[in-house]
């Protein structure tokens, strides 16, 4: 499972012009499901996000989580970040779970961040989708387990 975050000021997903999740300040995150990912990965993942420092104290330093400055999370499902790109000039996407699977466990995992008190609007599973965000910082972790 891999996890992407940014800190963002803003971020809206859109399906067909539509806006399908939005949020203000706060963490877009990117996931990918891999074919050797589980529920228990998933929650840690959820875990780790919830809790990162990533957001300025009064002090300037980064000693704040999302959920300490009130912030959303945006979650949007990118099969692409699980691409092997270690040869030639065409990723290839073997390394991401099927559809299906990966589904399950991105809604898992948001169902996660939901227990923890987040407020979590997502992108639409599998669609063509287009992302804005105005990335605060600029401020982006991959995270892994």
């Amino acid at each position: 499972m891999i996890v992407l975050i940014q800190r963002v000021a803003h971020a809206d997903v859109k399906v067909d012009g539509n806006v399908a999740g939005e949020i203000g300040a706060g963490l877009l995150v990117f996931i990918a499901i891999e074919p050797d990912d589980n529920e228990k990965k998933a929650a840690r993942l959820a875990e780790r996000v919830a809790g990162y420092r990533v957001f300025e104290d009064h002090n300037g330093k980064m000693n704040l989580n999302v959920k300490q400055i009130e912030g959303d999370v945006l979650v949007v499902s990118q099969f692409t970040l699980a691409a092997d790109t270690s040869k030639g000039l065409r990723p290839s996407f073997t390394s991401a779970a099927e559809p299906e699977f990966s589904k399950k466990l991105y809604q898992y995992f948001c169902q996660k961040l939901r227990e923890d008190g987040l407020n979590v609007p997502t992108g639409v599973f599998g669609a063509d989708m287009k992302v804005s965000l105005l990335n605060d910082g600029p401020v982006t972790f991959t995270l892994t387990i």
